[in-house]
C-alpha cells in the first residue's frame, strides 16, 4: 500500500468533497489508446492491483466519508465492474452517508444482469449515475473497446435501468462511427439513457494507433500554458485514490502512478502550494491537462454533446 497515509496528510481533508476511487487495475477489454496498453505506464504483472473494503476502512477514516458529498469510481487502468469488491465499497460508502452521490464509469461488457441489478438498486437518488462508454453500435463498439461484447453492454444497461438506476452514455466518435452518432443517440433514449455525450479524444496526440482515425474536420484539443486552473483542487475539491492505494490530486496524476517522476513528486509533496510552482515551472501533467484558455481546457474542450434524453 506504500506511502498512502502520508499522502493523504497532504491534503485538508475537512475541504475534500469529492472522491475519485479506483477500485481495481482488472478490466476485460484492451483499448488500444488506454494507459493500460502502454507498457511505460503500466505492467500487468508487476503493478496489477484491487482494493479491499478493508483497505479502505484502513486509509479513510469514519467522519471523513462522512464529509463527502459524492464518490465515483472511473478506471484509469482498470473497470471498476471487473472487482467483486465494488459494490461492498458502495454500500460502505452509502451505509455511512446516506445523502453521499454515488457514480460509476464502466465499459458495460462484465459481470452479470444480477450484478447490474444490484448496482442499479444501491444507486437509488437522484443524482446517483452510471456511466457506459460505448463507442458505436452492434459493428464499431468492439473496434476500439476491444473484447467487449455489445449485446452484453446492452442487456447490463436494461438491467441496471430496470432496477432504478440513472444511466448516461457516453461515446468516443472515431472515422469509424461518426456516421452512427445520431442513430446511437436515438437508441440510447430508447433504452431508458438520462444523459448522452460525445466526446472527440485528445489521445490521438497521446497515444497514436495507425488503424484508429479522428473523425473528419478533426481539430486537436490539447491546451499548454502557463495559465492552469486545477479543476481538483480549486474547482471539485477533490482526491483520487489509486489502485494501488495511493492517494493522489487527480487521475491525470494517476496515470502515472507506477512511475511518477521526482518532479511529481516533489509537486505533491507541497500539493497546498501549487500555485507557486505553477507560476515558475507547472509539471506537464497540469499544464496538458488543465491549462486554461477561452474558458476551457484539454479535458472539457473534447466533448461536443452533451444532451439530457429522459
Amino acid at each position: 500500500m506504500g506511502s498512502q497515509h502520508t499522502i493523504l496528510a497532504m491534503f485538508d481533508l475537512n475541504n475534500i468533497k469529492v472522491l475519485h476511487l479506483e477500485p481495481t487495475t482488472v478490466c476485460n477489454a484492451a483499448c488500444p489508446q488506454c494507459a493500460r496498453e502502454n507498457p511505460a505506464l503500466y505492467n500487468n504483472s508487476l503493478n496489477s492491483s484491487t482494493l479491499t473494503v478493508k483497505q479502505i476502512e484502513d486509509i479513510l477514516s469514519v467522519n471523513f466519508v462522512k464529509n463527502l458529498e459524492k464518490m465515483f469510481m472511473c478506471g484509469t487502468f482498470g473497470d471498476p465492474a471487473a472487482s467483486n469488491e465494488t459494490i461492498n465499497i458502495y454500500k460502505h460508502f452509502r451505509g455511512l452517508n446516506p445523502t453521499i452521490t454515488l457514480g460509476m464509469n464502466t465499459n458495460g461488457g462484465i459481470q452479470n444482469t444480477a450484478w447490474w441489478s444490484e448496482l442499479g438498486a444501491i444507486f437509488h437518488r437522484d443524482h446517483d449515475y452510471c456511466v457506459f462508454s460505448i463507442d458505436g453500435l452492434e459493428d464499431t463498439n468492439h473496434i476500439y473497446r476491444k473484447n467487449v461484447k455489445f449485446s452484453k453492454v446492452i442487456n447490463n444497461a436494461r438491467s441496471f435501468i430496470d432496477a432504478g438506476g440513472q444511466a448516461h452514455w457516453d461515446m468516443l466518435v472515431f472515422k469509424h462511427n461518426q456516421h452512427q452518432v445520431d442513430e446511437i443517440k436515438e437508441l440510447a433514449k430508447k433504452l431508458g439513457f438520462k444523459w448522452f455525450r460525445t466526446k472527440i479524444s485528445r489521445r490521438f496526440n497521446m497515444f497514436p494507433v495507425s488503424n484508429l482515425l479522428p473523425p473528419d474536420n478533426y481539430t486537436s484539443t490539447t491546451t499548454k500554458g502557463q495559465v492552469i486552473k486545477c479543476y481538483a483542487k480549486d474547482i471539485e475539491n477533490s482526491a483520487y485514490i489509486a489502485a494501488n492505494g495511493e492517494i493522489l490530486p487527480c487521475c491525470w496524476f494517476g496515470a502515472h502512478v507506477f512511475n511518477l517522476d521526482d518532479y511529481a513528486k516533489q509537486l505533491l509533496s507541497n500539493w497546498n502550494n501549487l500555485e507557486n510552482s505553477w507560476a515558475t515551472n507547472p509539471h506537464k501533467i497540469c499544464q496538458e491537462t488543465c491549462s486554461v484558455k477561452n474558458n476551457g481546457n484539454t479535458f472539457t474542450n473534447q466533448w461536443t454533446t452533451n444532451e439530457q434524453l429522459n
